[in-house]
C-alpha cells in the first residue's frame, strides 16, 4: 500500500480542495497515466482544506 501524496495548497473552503481534486484527476487522464485509487480532502487543525491521495498498487 502506497503512502499518501500531498497535493500542494491549503484552500479557505472545501469547495475549492473539490475542484484541485478534480483537477489533479483530469491531469492524471490527461497525461494517459492511472488515476489515483484513493483521494481525500482533509481539514487542519487550524480549519484550513487539503488534497492527499495515493495509489494502494502499484
Amino acid at each position: 500500500m502506497g503512502g499518501w501524496v500531498y497535493f500542494a495548497g491549503l484552500y479557505d473552503s472545501k469547495f475549492e480542495a473539490y475542484c484541485a481534486v478534480m483537477w489533479v484527476e483530469a491531469d492524471e487522464r490527461i497525461r494517459g497515466t492511472a488515476a489515483p485509487d484513493e483521494v481525500q480532502v482533509y481539514q487542519t487543525r487550524r480549519g484550513k482544506y487539503g488534497v492527499r491521495f495515493r495509489r494502494l498498487y502499484a
